[in-house]
């Protein structure tokens, strides 16, 4: 059934650290071999083996619109014969920034950039030169890319100090991150106690979607914009994986709250690689060359990915029935996924967000979700891959539906969900 990408992934370990080019990749937390994709089409995606399954892990989120969109494919194939890259402005890059003010309010002023891991580190750095404070406060199993500053973790007894948790990175480059606990107001309070006058920004995903997804409670947000503004600190909203997808103003809109700056990637470039972090012009007026925060990059406001990401929030923005779809559509699978696990399994859902934690206890911070049993989850991941249902393959990450999965998608997914709880 996998023989081509078996071959493939022994290949790519020769050459690849560890076969791929991000670690979830390897499916080491489900124990199996990678599927090795040869192309995409709407909510189906067929591996080199030739075997088609629907598809909920939409590039990690990018595919809102099902996977090679014609309308979208069009932008990208004219953007090509244009030129790939210039080096310089381009019309698009303009249409796009004000394209993402008009949908995301909070963000008048943003810059392009490649990736979100870089436009998280660039807004950042602009906290930190508007306010001239030091210190960041982020949460614990909330995730903001690879950069050094955000690669921590804390201990249990200790939220204000922070060590690397990944190899490479130096203690001094984390010294400045301090980690709160996601939806525990106390240990933010704690914190800025701890530190007066010394914390640039509090930096939060608004729904937590990297220890699989894990709603704000009730006030957490507010709570966050209110504590922020009384000591001085921005408020940056991660919306990486919610902007655009909870709503066409992403999370911010969908809880009304709005934050100092903001953070996107994923839909805002269509599928292809781009980021952009922006918020009030007097913030962003600190980004060189207006101002004395430095950041730059050669292929930011690519051609090819301006054009990608302006058609997709486009038709989002011409279709706004769009979320009501998706949303009936995510809130009937995970109906189904609690009728047919009796109580077995915890699921979490938001708009078109979803997981199905191992656990019958609700899951509503870091400590909760890592007591999902992933043994099961792995269990779960290979039944329903060998039935042609490809969800994410690691316990603690989001599960995405997109417009073009269709009804009888989701009701055959929900079949195959059954048919496994039933089983296990």
């Amino acid at each position: 059934m996998d023989e081509k990408s078996q071959e493939l992934f022994t290949r790519a370990k020769k050459h690849i650290p560890g076969g791929v080019n991000s670690p979830v990749r390897a499916f080491g937390s489900v124990g199996r071999t990678p599927r090795f994709i040869r192309s995409a089409k709407g909510d189906r995606i067929t591996d080199v083996d030739g075997n088609e399954m629907i598809d909920y892990v939409c590039s990690w989120g990018p595919g809102i619109l099902g996977h090679a969109h014609p309308q979208v494919i069009e932008a990208v194939k004219d953007a090509c014969d244009q030129g790939l890259s210039f080096g310089a402005p381009t019309a698009r890059e303009v249409e796009l920034a004000e394209l993402i003010a008009e949908l995301v309010p909070s963000m008048e002023v943003s810059r392009l950039v490649s990736s979100g891991t870089e436009a998280v580190m660039s807004a950042i750095r602009a906290a930190r030169g508007y306010t001239g404070r030091d210190k960041i406060i982020k949460f614990k199993g909330c995730y903001h890319g690879h950069s050094d500053g955000l690669l921590v973790k804390a201990g249990s007894a200790a939220l204000t100090t922070s060590v690397p948790d990944s190899a490479g990175v130096p203690a001094d480059y984390t010294k400045n991150t301090l980690v709160a606990l996601y939806n525990d107001p106390a240990s933010v309070e704690q914190l800025f106690a701890e530190n007066p006058g010394e914390i640039a920004a509090v930096i939060v995903e608004p729904v937590a979607a990297n220890m699989g997804v894990v709603l704000p409670r009730e006030g957490f947000l507010q709570f966050l914009r209110n504590i922020t503004k009384k000591n001085g600190a921005l408020l940056i909203f991660d919306e990486v994986i919610t902007g655009f997808r909870l709503a066409l103003g992403g999370a911010q809109q969908y809880y009304g709250i709005v934050p100092d700056l903001t953070t996107l990637g994923k839909i805002v470039g269509g599928g292809m690689p781009i980021g952009a972090y922006g918020g009030r012009r007097e913030i962003m007026q600190c980004v060189s060359p207006d101002g004395p925060v430095y950041q730059a990059g050669t292929l930011s406001g690519n051609p090819v990915a301006t054009a990608a990401g302006l058609k997709t929030l486009q038709i989002l923005k011409e279709h706004p029935e769009i979320y009501q779809g998706l949303e009936e559509k995510t809130h009937y699978l995970a109906e189904s996924v609690r009728q047919a696990a009796k109580g077995s399994v915890t699921v979490n859902q938001v708009g078109s967000l979803m997981s199905i934690f191992f656990t019958e206890e609700p899951v509503v911070d870091y400590e909760s979700a890592v007591h999902s049993d992933t043994k099961c989850y792995a269990d779960y991941f290979g039944y329903l891959l060998e039935h042609g249902v490809y969800v994410a393959p690691a316990q603690f990450e989001a599960m995405f539906v997109s417009a073009a999965h269709t009804r009888e998608d989701i009701e055959q997914t929900c079949r195959m969900m059954e048919a496994y709880f039933a089983g296990a």
